[in-house]
């Protein structure tokens, strides 16, 4: 749908591949949020290698995959999968659909205004208490990525072995172990 080319040709499998998983993720929440009276809008998706300008900064390859609210687009650099299989640990198509679940996620937080509602509540609260909202919104965006899942599961698209993929590269590649070895 909305995934930035690269000028690379061999990067063309990949990028039709998380393309694919965008509208998968984004055709689920539309429809999900629908059921509920509510208005889905698309994130924008924005591959790359290295370096990138994002409304919320300069996104980097040391960062991690993110999601950014003030352009609404969710950045991953592809070489950011290579390093899920190789220093992670945890190859395979699913635990890369998982990272791009988790971020479209942040998305659908935003959308639905949890984002703005924890920034506040994180202003108001102390260093303690505004850690543990941010890993209740990281945790969310987990379940969230969880809940697109089950719904892949439910309609037989799971191969054996895609759940604990997505499970290694939730445990190997969380928002917090990011930071930590970033900075």
């Amino acid at each position: 749908q909305q995934a930035a080319a690269l000028d690379d040709p061999r990067e063309e499998p990949l990028v039709q591949f998380v393309s694919f998983l965008l509208d998968d993720t984004q055709g689920f929440w539309q429809r999900a949020l629908a059921a509920e009276g509510l208005t889905y809008r698309d994130a924008r998706l924005v591959l790359f290698r290295d370096q990138t300008s994002t409304a919320c900064g300069a996104g980097e390859a040391a960062t991690g995959p993110f999601y950014c609210p003030g352009d609404e687009r969710v950045y991953i650099d592809l070489a950011f999968f290579d390093e899920l299989r190789r220093r992670f640990q945890a190859p395979g198509e699913f635990a890369q659909a998982y990272v791009l679940a988790h971020e479209i996620g942040h998305h659908v937080q935003h959308v639905l205004g949890t984002s703005t509602e924890v920034r506040r509540a994180q202003q108001r609260a102390g260093q303690a208490q505004g850690n543990a909202l941010s890993v209740r919104l990281e945790l969310q965006a987990d379940c969230y990525a969880g809940v697109w899942a089950a719904d892949v599961a439910r309609k037989g698209s799971l191969d054996p072995g895609d759940t604990e993929e997505g499970l290694a590269a939730a445990a190997a590649v969380g928002d917090d172990r990011l930071q930590k070895m970033s900075t």
